[in-house]
C-alpha cells in the first residue's frame, strides 16, 4: 500500500470517529436526559482524546513527506491539502487542552442553557471565563505570535482574517443604516401576524417546506432545539427547528435556513464521503445556502405567495387579505431584539455587534464580567432599544458557551456571498420566479448544487463563490439585492 493510500485509510477512520462525535452533539441538543450532562462531557472529552491522537500521529508526518502531490489528481491533491493543514494546525495545541476544551464546552451548553431560562448572566459568567481562557490558550498555540482572533477565525473561514472582514462590515453599515432609516421612515408598517397556531400544524408544514426545498429524508431527520442547527455530512445529515405558538415564522425559516446548510451537506459528491473534501468548505460559504434558502428563495414575493396558501390551508383565515400583504408581512422590518427573527436589514447589525465583541474578548480588551454593560451599549446604540433582560441580549446565543468565537462574522459573510450566488442564479434562471410561486425550488435548488455544493471542499472559500458566481464576491450584490426589495416593499 503505497503512503497515499495508507493516509487515506487513516483518515477515512477519523473522519468517521469525527462523524460520530457530532452525532453525539446532536443528541445532547435534542434528546439526551437533562441530568447526563456531566457524563456526556466526560464522553466528549474521551473521544477528543482519541481524535486528537489520531489527528496528531506522527504517522501522518511520515506519510505527508513520502508523497509526491504532483502525480495525484486534483481532487486526492486537495485532500493532501486539507491534511496537511489539519495536521499542522493540530500539533499545535496539546492534548490536555484539545480535551480540556471538549469537557468544558460540552458542561457549559447545559449552563447556558439554564442561566439563559432564569435570566441569570451571572451564574453563566464563571464558565464562561473557563471556556474563553482556554479558547484564549488555543489561540496562542496556533498563531505563534500573531493575531489571536485570526487563529481561531481560521477554523471556520479559511484564509479571511479580522481586519479584512472588518473593513467589508464597514463598507456594509452606511447602507443598511440608510436603509433602515428610509423604512423605518416610511411611515409604512406591515401588520404582525396575530392569533395562535398550534405546534402540530406548524411542524407538519414545516416538514412540507424541508421537502420543497429538496431535503432528503431518507438521509435526514427534523427535531425540536431550543437553538435551531444542522448537524452531520454525507448520508447522515440532520436538522432541528422550534415553535412559538404565536410565531410560525419562526418555525417555517429556521426549518428553510437549516434545510440550507443540510441540502449543501447532502449535496457533495458521493466521492468525496469520509474525506477531507466530503463537507462544506467553511462557514461563510455554508451560511450562504443557509441565507440564500431562507431570504432570496424563501421570502422572496413568487415562493411567499405559495406558502400564503399553504397557510391557509393550515390555519384556515389567519387574518392577512392576500398574497401580497402575507409578503409584506413576512418581510416586516423592525428592530427586535434576537439575531435568528430578526429582517435582512438588521441582522447584519447584530452580527456586527457580536464580531467587534468578541474579538476584544479574545484579544483581552474586554473581560466576561463586562460583557452584558458593553453588550447593552452597542445594542441601543445600533438598534435604539434597551436591552430588557439577558435571554434578549447577551444569553441569546449558544456560540460562546461552546467556544465558537470566530464564527459569528461567517454569518454576515454567508449574506454577502448569498447576494453574489443570488445575482449569478437570477442571471442563468430567468424564469426561476414563476416556479417558486408554484412551490417549485428545484431549478434554483439545482443550479446550486451543480455549481457549489457538489463540491465540497474541493477549493479554498474565495474560489468556490468565485467559481460558482463568475465573478468575486464582495458586498454590493448583497446591497443592490435589499435596497431593490426593501424599497419596493416600502415604496422607498
Amino acid at each position: 500500500m503505497s503512503a497515499f493510500d495508507e493516509l487515506m485509510s487513516h483518515q477515512r477512520e477519523t473522519e468517521a470517529l469525527g462523524a460520530i462525535a457530532g452525532r453525539l452533539g446532536w443528541d445532547q441538543e435534542t434528546v439526551m436526559p437533562r441530568g447526563a450532562a456531566a457524563q456526556r462531557g466526560e464522553e466528549m472529552a474521551a473521544i477528543e482524546s482519541v481524535l486528537h491522537a489520531r489527528r496528531t500521529d506522527p504517522k501522518l508526518g511520515d506519510w505527508l513527506a513520502g508523497i509526491d502531490a504532483s502525480i495525484l489528481t486534483q481532487a486526492d491533491q486537495a485532500k493532501l491539502r486539507l491534511i496537511r493543514k489539519s495536521f499542522e494546525r493540530n500539533t499545535k495545541v496539546p492534548a490536555k487542552l484539545a480535551a480540556a476544551l471538549a469537557k468544558e464546552t460540552s458542561i457549559a451548553q447545559g449552563i447556558w442553557a439554564e442561566a439563559r431560562a432564569n435570566e441569570d448572566f451571572a451564574a453563566f459568567a464563571p464558565t464562561l471565563e473557563k471556556v474563553v481562557a482556554l479558547r484564549r490558550e488555543e489561540a496562542a498555540a496556533l498563531a505563534a505570535g500573531g493575531d489571536l482572533y485570526d487563529a481561531l477565525l481560521d477554523d471556520y473561514e479559511p484564509e479571511a482574517t479580522g481586519a479584512e472582514l472588518e473593513a467589508m462590515f464597514s463598507a456594509l453599515r452606511p447602507r443598511l443604516v440608510d436603509l433602515r432609516e428610509k423604512i423605518l421612515g416610511s411611515g409604512k408598517v406591515p401588520q404582525p401576524l396575530a392569533g395562535e397556531y398550534p405546534e402540530g400544524k406548524q411542524l407538519a408544514l414545516s416538514e412540507k417546506l424541508a421537502r420543497a426545498f429538496g431535503y432528503d429524508f431518507s438521509m435526514g431527520r427534523i427535531d425540536k432545539a431550543v437553538h435551531p442547527f444542522s448537524s452531520g455530512s454525507g448520508q447522515d445529515v440532520r436538522i432541528t427547528t422550534r415553535t412559538a405558538l404565536q410565531d410560525p415564522f419562526n418555525c417555517f425559516y429556521s426549518t428553510i435556513h437549516e434545510v440550507g446548510h443540510a441540502a449543501y451537506e447532502q449535496g457533495v459528491s458521493d466521492d468525496y464521503l469520509l474525506t477531507p473534501l466530503g463537507r462544506g468548505v467553511s462557514m461563510g460559504v455554508h451560511e450562504s445556502q443557509s441565507r440564500i434558502y431562507e431570504n432570496q428563495l424563501g421570502r422572496g414575493e413568487a415562493f411567499t405567495s405559495w406558502l400564503y396558501g399553504e397557510m391557509r390551508e393550515s390555519f384556515g383565515d389567519f387574518g392577512v387579505a392576500d398574497a401580497r400583504a402575507f409578503y409584506q408581512t413576512v418581510n416586516r422590518v423592525s428592530s427586535g431584539y434576537i439575531r435568528t427573527e430578526a429582517d435582512e436589514i438588521h441582522y447584519n447589525l447584530h452580527v456586527l455587534l457580536r464580531f467587534d465583541l468578541e474579538r476584544k474578548i479574545i484579544m483581552g480588551d474586554l473581560e466576561v464580567a463586562d460583557l452584558p454593560t458593553a453588550w447593552n451599549e452597542r445594542f441601543e446604540a445600533d438598534f435604539g432599544v434597551a436591552v430588557d433582560k439577558p435571554s434578549n441580549g447577551v444569553l441569546q446565543d449558544v456560540h460562546w458557551s461552546v467556544g465558537l468565537f470566530g464564527y459569528f462574522p461567517t454569518y454576515t459573510l454567508g449574506n454577502v456571498y448569498a447576494g453574489c450566488l443570488n445575482k449569478a442564479m437570477r442571471a442563468a434562471l430567468p424564469d426561476l420566479d414563476a416556479q417558486l410561486a408554484q412551490g417549485d425550488t428545484s431549478a434554483a435548488t439545482g443550479w446550486l448544487r451543480e455549481n457549489l455544493q457538489q463540491y465540497g471542499s474541493l477549493r479554498t472559500p474565495k474560489e468556490t463563490i468565485t467559481r460558482a458566481c463568475g465573478f468575486a464576491p464582495s458586498e454590493g450584490p448583497l446591497l443592490d439585492y435589499l435596497e431593490a426589495k426593501f424599497g419596493d416593499l416600502y415604496d422607498l
